[in-house]
């Protein structure tokens, strides 16, 4: 089971490098990585489609997947989105807390603002 959520993470963590870089891609590495990534389809389905060797498959989207990871290493796009997902969850979650009357809108209003305001420092 463990195994399944860690490839599951594997699989999101490379379709959302994929939303933000991938056409930086060539459009053949693009045809062949959402065949593998987003098709799902396996090395041997995409190489007799493609009319390439398995293994011409798999280095493909090995090479794909570093490049997509070395565009995030030095631009990060992913990661800022990731945050500031997260802290647009946190001011969701306050703003319930103000709609219930569990705390002091005074208060509320503050955690809003710095939360706000370490959004705007990301972007």
């Amino acid at each position: 089971m463990i195994a399944k959520v860690t490839r599951m993470n594997e699989i999101l963590e490379q379709a959302l490098l994929y939303d933000f870089y991938g056409e930086l891609l060539t459009s053949h590495q693009k045809e062949i990585y959402e065949q593998f990534l987003l098709d799902d389809l396996s090395l041997g389905e995409i190489a007799q489609d493609a009319g390439i060797s398995r293994q011409g498959v798999h280095d493909l989207v090995k090479r794909c997947q570093k490049t997509l990871e070395g565009y995030e290493a030095k631009l990060h796009l992913v990661e800022r989105f990731l945050s500031v997902k997260e802290k647009v969850s946190e001011i969701d979650r306050m703003l319930g807390e103000w709609e219930q009357k569990k705390q002091d809108p005074e208060e509320i209003a503050g955690k809003i603002r710095k939360l706000s305001s370490a959004i705007i420092e990301e972007l």
